[in-house]
């Protein structure tokens, strides 16, 4: 049984992990309002960009002169998932959760035959995912996930990668798995398709994305400059909803452990105060009979 000394020694560091704990709640709760109040700025802009390159495509589509981007290379087989995770740990399940989809995304895919690479955006991942597919990973991108603002020069800097290594006929499908945000409680594990650029759902069902515009320039040169932004847009999205559910998850990981600390202080001082008690009690009693026997 340990000594009253060894378990004040334990109640005082628990109450100091509570403190540590409860302070990063605090600074995980103000991370959090402005990381969701940019995630959910960025999603009409980037809703707006889909609806454009609806009509686009739709207008390029009959004639058979898509891009690259739009079109695809005509294959199916070999699959980049680019990885976004967080640089840190004590976030709960946010970064496992990721992962785990990953991998079974990867193994679907050597199921049916088809190769897969790597992008990892985040140390997290990485390093989750190096020990069973280090030789996958062809590019990791560092100093992006720990940023206190995302900014957009870091999504075309992903997106210009993605860009060259598509060029250089690295792979024929490209998509990223991305937590996204839902409430403080909630992050959705969300596979995205980049290239070839996905309609949206409405350009899919053939409603609601009729070209009834004329463009000037033609629509082959707009869609050449706009895809690749598209691109950046859907990489920043998917970055800026990361963000707020690192945060989100992180605020209720630190409260669940802020109380646990808090019941286990209470637990240990339950403890403390019975074997206190106890040793008084012995004490008390080889007093008395030693009295006794005088």
């Amino acid at each position: 049984m340990p000594s009253l000394k060894d378990m004040r020694t334990r109640i005082n560091s628990v109450r100091a992990t509570r403190k540590i704990t409860s302070a990063m709640k605090l600074v995980a709760g103000s991370k959090l309002r402005r990381a969701q109040e940019h995630a959910e700025a960025a999603r009409p802009f980037a809703a707006k960009m889909a609806a454009m390159l609806a009509n686009l495509a739709a207008a390029v589509k009959d004639r058979g002169e898509a891009p690259p981007l739009l079109a695809g290379t005509g294959k199916d087989d070999v699959h980049l998932i680019v990885v976004a995770t967080a640089d840190r740990g004590l976030c709960g399940a946010f970064n496992s959760s990721i992962v785990r989809a990953t991998r079974r995304r990867i193994q679907e895919l050597k199921e049916q035959g088809k190769a897969v690479k790597l992008i990892c955006v985040g140390r997290k991942g990485r390093d989750m995912l190096r020990r069973e597919y280090g030789d996958l990973i062809v590019e990791f991108v560092d100093g992006i996930a720990g940023k206190r603002r995302i900014a957009f020069a870091d999504a075309e800097r992903i997106a210009q990668k993605i860009l060259e290594l598509y060029e250089a006929g690295g792979f024929d499908v490209a998509t990223m798995v991305f937590n996204r945000f839902k409430s403080a409680m909630s992050q959705v594990v969300t596979f995205k398709q980049l290239v070839p650029v996905e309609p949206p759902e409405a350009a899919a069902a053939g409603e609601g994305v009729q070209a009834i515009y004329e463009f000037e320039p033609d629509e082959e040169r707009i869609l050449a400059e706009l895809l690749p932004r598209n691109l950046a847009v859907q990489i920043y999205g998917a970055l800026l909803e990361n963000a707020a559910s690192e945060q989100g998850a992180r605020m209720v990981a630190m409260d669940n452990a802020t109380r646990n600390a808090g019941e286990m202080i209470d637990r240990l001082t339950l403890r403390y105060n019975r074997q206190r008690q106890a040793n008084i009690t012995k004490e008390l009693i080889e007093i008395v009979s030693g009295a006794e026997a005088v």
